[in-house]
C-alpha cells in the first residue's frame, strides 16, 4: 500500500471519514466538517467551544506552540480561549530538564493569554523519535452566534491580517539556515525570518477578538497548513461560495518572498499561521482596518467572496486565473525533499482542520 504523505490527510480522504459520522445529539451545535476548526456543544444556556491540535515540530518552542495554535482556532469563533489541557509524550531517554522546559513553555504561553492550565497527562512513550504535545483548548460563550468558516457570504470583502507566510518562513529559517546561506541569503535576513514567530507573531487572538467585538464579521479562519490558498479553499468549501483575490494586494512579507524565491517555493502554499482571514460586509471593512491599525496590526483587503459558480480565482497582472492549490504544504514538500539525502532531518507535524 502506498504510504500517505507527511502533513494532514488529503481533503477527499478526510471527507470520507467525516461522512461516516452521524451526530444525533441535539446538544452538538457544530460538529466535524471540512474547514471548521472547532466543536461547539450547548450546555444549558451556555456554549462550550472545544479544540484539539497536536504539535510535533522539532523545536525548542514545542509547548509554546501547542498553546497558541489551539488558542487561535478558538479565537476565530469570536470567543476568548479560557482553559487548556496538554498531553505531553516524551521519547525514551528524555531528561527531566526536557519535560520541565516543555511544561514551563505551556504555562508561560497560557499566562500570556490569560488561559488557565487545568490538566493533562505526561509520559515517556515507547519508540517515539521526538516529543509530541497534544493540546485541548476550551472556552465558554453565551448562547450567541458563533463565527464559523461557513459564515462567509457573497459580497463580503476578504481581509488578511499581518501577511504571509509567518510560520512557514520562520520554520524554514530555523530548520534550513545553512541551505539558505548557500543561496547567499544573509544571516541577518534569516534571523529576522526566524523571529517571525514573535514579530509579527503567530497568535491571532487579539485581532480575532477585536474584529468580533467591534464590527460585523461573517467568517474568520486562520490559514495553517497549505497556506493562504488552502485557507481560502477551506472557506469556499465550508461556505459553498467562490473566492476572487487580487495577487498584487496579498501582503507577502519581504523575508518570506526572499526565502521562497531561493528555495523555489510558492508563498501562497506555505504554512501561514499568524495571519487571519476575515470576511465581512464591504461597509464594515474600512472600519476594521482602522481598528486593527489602532492596536498595531497591519491588515489588507485582498479580494472578495463571490458566488460558488464563479469558482476560486486570482486576478493577476496578466488576467484572471485559477487560485493555486496545493496537495501538501510547501514547507513539508521542501523538508521532505531534503530528507531524501538527510534521513535524520526532522519533519514537522501539522494541525488538522
Amino acid at each position: 500500500m502506498k504510504p500517505l504523505p507527511i502533513g494532514k490527510l488529503p481533503a477527499a480522504l478526510l471527507r470520507k471519514f467525516i461522512d461516516k459520522i452521524s451526530i444525533e445529539d441535539e446538544q452538538v451545535v457544530l460538529g466535524p466538517s471540512i474547514g471548521e476548526d472547532v466543536a461547539v456543544i450547548r450546555l444549558g444556556n451556555k456554549l462550550l467551544v472545544a479544540k484539539t491540535d497536536p504539535v510535533t515540530f522539532a523545536t525548542d518552542l514545542l509547548g509554546w506552540y501547542a498553546v497558541h495554535v489551539n488558542a487561535n482556532d478558538i479565537a476565530t469563533t469570536g470567543v476568548r480561549p479560557r482553559w487548556f489541557l496538554a498531553t505531553i509524550l516524551l521519547p525514551e531517554q528524555s531528561a527531566r530538564e526536557e519535560a520541565e522546559k516543555i511544561f514551563d513553555q505551556i504555562l508561560s504561553a497560557c499566562n500570556s493569554l490569560e488561559i488557565t492550565l487545568v490538566g493533562g497527562h505526561t509520559e515517556i512513550t515507547y519508540d517515539f523519535k521526538r516529543p509530541v504535545v497534544v493540546g485541548c483548548m476550551l472556552a465558554e460563550a453565551e448562547e450567541q452566534p458563533i463565527i464559523t468558516t461557513s459564515g462567509a457570504k457573497p459580497g463580503d470583502d476578504i481581509v488578511l491580517t499581518k501577511g504571509i507566510a509567518i510560520e512557514g518562513t520562520a520554520l524554514l529559517a530555523r530548520e534550513a539556515a545553512q541551505t539558505l546561506h548557500s543561496f547567499a541569503l544573509s544571516e541577518d535576513l534569516t534571523q529576522r525570518a526566524a523571529n517571525y514567530l514573535f514579530s509579527p507573531g503567530i497568535s491571532v487572538v487579539k485581532e480575532a477578538l477585536t474584529a468580533y467585538s467591534k464590527v460585523t464579521v461573517n467568517c474568520m479562519h486562520d490559514p495553517t497548513e497549505g497556506g493562504l490558498s488552502t485557507g481560502l479553499l477551506e472557506i469556499a468549501s465550508a461556505a459553498r461560495v467562490g473566492i476572487l483575490v487580487e495577487e498584487n494586494k496579498i501582503p507577502i512579507l519581504a523575508e518570506c518572498k526572499a526565502i521562497c524565491e531561493s528555495l523555489d517555493l510558492n508563498p501562497l502554499g506555505l504554512l501561514a499561521s499568524g495571519a487571519l482571514i476575515i470576511t465581512l460586509p464591504r461597509s464594515e471593512a474600512s472600519k476594521l482596518l482602522e481598528l486593527l491599525h489602532q492596536i498595531g496590526i497591519n491588515a489588507s483587503i485582498i479580494g472578495k467572496v463571490v458566488k460558488a459558480e464563479e469558482g476560486l480565482k486570482m486576478l493577476t497582472a496578466t488576467g484572471i486565473r485559477d487560485l493555486p492549490q496545493f496537495e501538501r504544504d510547501e514547507l513539508a514538500r521542501f523538508l521532505d525533499s531534503q530528507a531524501t539525502d538527510k534521513p535524520n532531518l526532522p519533519l514537522p507535524g501539522f494541525q488538522q482542520p
